[in-house]
């Protein structure tokens, strides 16, 4: 498998990991007790953190044979 290839994985991870925060968040606008509010709460933003880490590794990775490319101060090459 290439970078590239994988980077087109992350990619499907992160747009997969979108979509089910968005139901996380419609479920938690129709949840009627503050417990299942708090709990959708927690289950977002941990998949919130997921998803900003499959964005940042799938740029990472599409550049990663770019000479000079130090965009991202989390992930240096």
């Amino acid at each position: 498998m290439t970078l590239q290839e994988m980077s087109e994985e992350y990619r499907a991870q992160a747009l997969a990991l979108q979509g089910r925060i968005k139901q996380l968040k419609q479920a938690r606008g129709k949840a009627e007790t503050a417990w299942e509010k708090e709990s959708l709460t927690r289950r977002i933003l941990t998949l919130d953190t997921l998803w900003r880490e499959a964005r940042d590794q799938a740029v990472l990775l599409e550049h990663y044979y770019e000479r000079g490319y130090r965009r991202n101060a989390r992930y240096t090459l």
